[in-house]
């Protein structure tokens, strides 16, 4: 085999259908575009949505709900997650840093300390909130609970 004697597969590609080149081609005349109408002019663009006349979908459809602009959006960490990252690295305080370092939260993202699961040691957690069984749980050990 030489490079110089590759060739695609058979049948597997096509060659372009030329249109508009005269009456002998088959293809002249109109260029497969049918008559009349704004589909066969130049320029021709349907609007996003468009369904021939017909109401639309996202018209038909009734409004519903609303966004609130003032949510704030918090990354949840369980109790769990403190507990296994205490034992693994041997923290005595857990902050954002920390959380971060373990891939558990991004940069800038607020973070929410949740009461799910068993703390057994005592930790000093920062956060930017807390659930009430959080804060009492992290209490109960002898750590601090301290927002940010």
């Amino acid at each position: 085999m030489k490079l110089h004697s590759l060739q695609p597969a058979c049948g597997s590609t096509h060659s372009r259908k030329r249109v508009g080149r005269g009456a002998g081609s088959g293809m002249g005349g109109t260029s497969t575009r049918g008559h009349k109408g704004a589909k066969q002019r130049s320029g021709y663009k349907t609007k996003i949505g468009f369904e021939g006349g017909q109401m639309p979908l996202q018209r038909r459809l009734p409004k519903f709900g609303f966004k609130n602009i003032n949510r704030v959006e918090y990354k949840a960490i369980n109790l769990s997650t403190i507990q296994g990252l205490v034992e693994a690295k041997g923290y005595a305080k857990v902050g954002i840093e920390e959380l971060i370092a373990a891939g558990f939260v991004s940069a800038g993202q607020l973070v929410k300390i949740l009461g799910n699961g068993q703390l057994t040691v005592k930790v000093d957690v920062e956060a930017n909130a807390f659930s009430k069984t959080a804060e009492a749980a992290i209490t109960a050990v002898g750590g601090n609970a301290v927002k940010l």
